[in-house]
């Protein structure tokens, strides 16, 4: 097993430790100098508002670089029509930190329809357009423009997600690598905490920056190879390889080249074999360095950076976010902040693999836990110094709500594996399931003084929880508020195998518990299922069944998710390429279904929203069209009337739902 040669909190730290720590990371100059400070070592810019919370990413980085010693200011969501507000807080002694935010700027701003949206929960008031397009990109320039020649790291998931040349649904193209567009020194992919605080202690030892090359989870650009790597040439496909036979030099690091900007652009099977094998070197134990060329420059991607022992997550989670609001804001509210408010993230990561996320590719698919004491000690932090509590927890989770602690039983099998998921097809024999430390952190977290209900509010891996009976029965009883979010994402085999999720027999099996637990605690509850349309691998008939599972069982969704190609998922790749990556590529043959066109994807929506007036004319033409004339009709047995006037029974005993991650129903 790889082991990093140092903690984070083995570093001496820098001499700035002695002016203490700021009320709030300084986002003007008067806070800066009401501080003492004459300059920043480092400077954020964020399309976030600032928020002094362990759930911001700016604010974690922030945090840490403070406790190392250095001087770090908060520029967020800057005016980018000029590099004006970049110099706001001068220029930094050691680089620009440039992100996105939480979210990619284009997800931010479009909804999967590609529609404006006109809202945005990370802006105080919720007030839609206060960051660019491309944010990464926008606001590395304006910081080149403002101080010519300054470092400039960039991170953040819209940054990690496009370290290599990517499908970008926008647009309706491949991009190359974003460290060239946004003219950047380096780019940090994944949690970043290890690699952002051994890379600011080197500058700040003197190293220049274009001469750090071998820091984890990093990437830049190249004009020549460097000839201590072992290249192994992964740019053509399999069958077109005259020779499979390569000799191994035990004295080099392997590192492998992929097919190059310009051939995945043109070649779509080869865009989707380069997709296989990053996703293939995702695991920090086994992964090789990736390169690849972009015109006369290349890429160099080094492997994943090694997860976060408990002792360093708890030292992050233990740094002195005040956990509010910087004071600028006002009583202005910003969603996603009043969202996590009251919850604790227990843990990062997620060894699901589901294809249309993508959390694995940012933030690894081993767990990364903290410690028992230090999800208590947060909650007690949350009563004690967070305004407006009353006593209710809204969550303990993360990615995952259950899958804390949960790890290979094998060190050694877990550092050779290269399986995409631990859960699909099956649960892995190798995986540890036990969920019952889970049931005794809940139980000590709900026995805490002034604690009155501890909610999961995070999704639950359903197959996963069915190993434990003891944990459902947990939930259920004691931290489910009338209402449980869970992700089936669809009923039919075709689509499920290629979101890599567990069949429906799985969701049933769950459903029976959480019913059995709900009606022994004399509790009426309900199970908010999710799910997907328009996904890579469904068919017109796997949306029909669905809909007649979804009224079988009663349940009319009242929003719908539509599959949004995220860059660099799976998923977007079946989407762009037509392939399914899960598997080796061939030109002839791996063919999957896609659902592109306008009226295909309104229908596959239409099919979720069967009871909807609006949808009954589209679908009884596309039911004659597939020969089901049988489902149009005015019974019990019938997914849609015979006319538009009609009013379907029963309206009052259907469970309305969402099928958004956004909460709870209003009614």
């Amino acid at each position: 097993m790889y082991k990093p040669d140092k903690l984070i909190t083995d570093y001496r730290p820098y001499w700035a430790e002695c002016l203490g720590t700021a009320p709030f990371l300084p986002t003007s100059r008067e806070e800066m100098y009401a501080l003492g400070w004459d300059s920043c070592d480092v400077i954020i810019v964020t399309g976030d508002a600032y928020v002094d919370h362990p759930s911001f990413g700016m604010a974690v980085i922030g945090r840490v670089l403070e406790a190392q010693g250095f001087r770090v200011g908060i520029i967020s969501q800057p005016d980018w029509k000029s590099s004006e507000a970049f110099s706001r807080l001068g220029k930094p002694n050691l680089y620009f930190g440039v992100a996105a935010g939480n979210m990619d700027s284009m997800i931010n701003h479009y909804t999967a329809d590609k529609k404006i949206r006109h809202d945005d929960a990370y802006t105080a008031g919720n007030v839609g357009g206060k960051r660019p397009d491309r944010a990464v990109i926008v606001y590395s320039q304006r910081c080149r423009e403002a101080y010519p020649g300054v470092n400039i790291v960039i991170g953040s998931i819209e940054a990690s997600l496009r370290r290599i040349a990517h499908y970008d649904y926008w647009s309706d193209k491949i991009r190359r690598s974003i460290l060239l567009d946004a003219r950047a020194d380096m780019l940090l992919y994944g949690n970043a905490e290890r690699a952002i605080v051994e890379l600011t202690h080197r500058l700040a030892v003197g190293e220049s920056l274009s001469s750090i090359r071998d820091i984890r989870g990093s990437a830049y650009v190249l004009k020549i190879l460097p000839n201590t790597h072992r290249l192994i040439n992964e740019s053509i496909l399999q069958e077109d390889r005259k020779e499979n036979v390569r000799l191994i030099d035990s004295k080099k690091i392997e590192v492998l080249l992929l097919p190059s900007y310009d051939e995945v652009k043109n070649d779509k099977a080869l865009y989707a074999h380069a997709s296989r094998i990053l996703h293939r070197e995702t695991n920090p134990h086994n992964a090789k360095a990736l390169v690849q060329s972009h015109g006369d420059r290349y890429v160099w991607v080094t492997p994943p950076p090694i997860p976060l022992t408990t002792q360093e997550m708890d030292w992050v989670f233990a740094l002195p976010f005040r956990r509010v609001p910087h004071p600028s804001y006002g009583d202005a509210r910003i969603p996603a902040y009043e969202m996590i408010r009251f919850s604790v993230n227990i843990m990062r990561g997620c060894f699901g693999g589901c294809t249309f996320c993508s959390i694995t590719e940012h933030e690894g698919r081993i767990i990364q836990n903290r410690s028992e004491d230090s999800i208590l000690r947060e909650i007690e932090d949350i009563r004690d110094k967070t305004p407006g509590f009353t006593g209710i927890i809204s969550d303990l989770g993360g990615p995952t709500a259950n899958m804390w602690r949960l790890a290979c039983k094998n060190k050694e099998v877990e550092a050779s594996c290269r399986r995409l998921s631990c859960v699909y097809p099956t649960i892995c024999k190798n995986l540890n399931t036990d969920q019952t430390p889970l049931v005794s952190l809940y139980r000590k977290a709900r026995s805490l003084k002034g604690i009155k209900k501890v909610l999961i509010a995070s999704g639950v891996r359903y197959d996963l929880a069915n190993e434990t009976p003891e944990y459902v029965r947990e939930l259920v009883t004691e931290h489910v508020g009338g209402y449980l979010k869970i992700a089936p994402e669809h009923t039919e085999k075709q689509p499920l195998s290629k979101m890599m999720k567990p069949g429906i027999d799985s969701y049933k099996t769950f459903k029976q518990m959480f019913d059995k637990y709900s009606s022994e605690a004399g509790k009426k509850q309900y199970l908010i299922p999710y799910f997907i349309a328009g996904h890579p691998g469904t068919t017109d008939e796997d949306m029909l069944n669905l809909a007649l599972w979804l009224k079988r069982n009663k349940f009319r969704a009242d929003q719908v998710q539509n599959f949004y190609p995220s860059p660099m998922a799976t998923a977007t790749t079946m989407y762009h390429s037509g392939k399914d990556s899960l598997n080796r590529i061939r030109r002839d043959k791996g063919g999957v279904e896609t659902i592109k066109g306008v009226k295909q994807r309104r229908l596959h929506k239409a099919f979720l929203r069967y009871h909807d007036p609006e949808n009954w004319s589209l679908l009884r033409k596309v039911l004659v069209d597939m020969g089901r004339k049988d489902l149009i009709g005015n019974g019990k047995e019938h997914l849609v009337p015979k006319s538009d006037n009609f009013r379907m029974p029963g309206s009052l005993r259907h469970r309305k739902f969402l099928t958004k991650h956004i909460g709870l129903p209003k009614n």
